[in-house]
């Protein structure tokens, strides 16, 4: 996979997929990230940005704030509003997994941001690899039938959840990040 640069989102008009504001509440850490729709066969994954030689999550208290940042960069947000994935609701259910119930929608709406960050980060290898059994845990959960989850797959998708809790809690973010010129040449380079 060909890894879509910050150039595709802001410096070159607006190639590289839609744009969208998305709240994170989690326990650790919870923020508004920028989510980038992928265009044809090209994935989703959550913008970064390059600093000091590795990719950071510009993160914002508001939507407005997103939205700002967007739009001094010359594009906006494909809509005003924000999706809200209730980390938090994650977090409760793995403390014991064993005994309280899966919180389904909160839990497929997590498992896909973190493939997202994880691809805008650069850093797929931190969550456990595809295959068979991730796959076959993953359709269940977006059917609903978590209950029908194999050992195996009940293991994957825990092992999943906790990867991408810590991916989400120990990323490097930038706080505040400036938005008053497009990236030059230097971040047009970036992996």
């Amino acid at each position: 996979m060909t890894r879509t640069g910050i150039t595709d989102v802001f410096a070159t008009g607006g190639r590289g997929g839609s744009l969208y504001a998305y709240r994170v509440r989690g326990r650790g850490r919870g923020a508004v990230v920028l989510w980038v729709g992928g265009r044809g066969d090209e994935p989703d994954r959550v913008f970064t940005l390059p600093e000091a030689g590795r990719l950071h999550v510009p993160v914002f208290a508001t939507v407005r704030q997103a939205g700002m940042y967007a739009r001094r960069r010359g594009r906006d947000l494909a809509t005003p509003e924000a999706d809200t994935l209730e980390l938090s609701r994650v977090q409760h259910w793995l403390e014991d997994p064993v005994r309280r119930k899966v919180p389904s929608g909160a839990l497929l709406e997590a498992w896909n941001f973190f493939d997202d960050l994880a691809r805008g980060l650069d850093t797929v290898h931190r969550l456990p690899r595809r295959g068979p059994v991730r796959n076959s845990a993953y359709v269940k959960l977006f059917e609903g039938e978590c209950a029908a989850w194999t050992t195996d797959e009940r293991r994957v998708v825990l092992e999943l959840t906790r990867a991408g809790t810590e991916l989400w809690n120990s990323c490097p973010v930038i706080a505040r990040p400036r938005s008053g010129t497009v990236p030059g040449r230097e971040a047009a380079g970036a992996p």
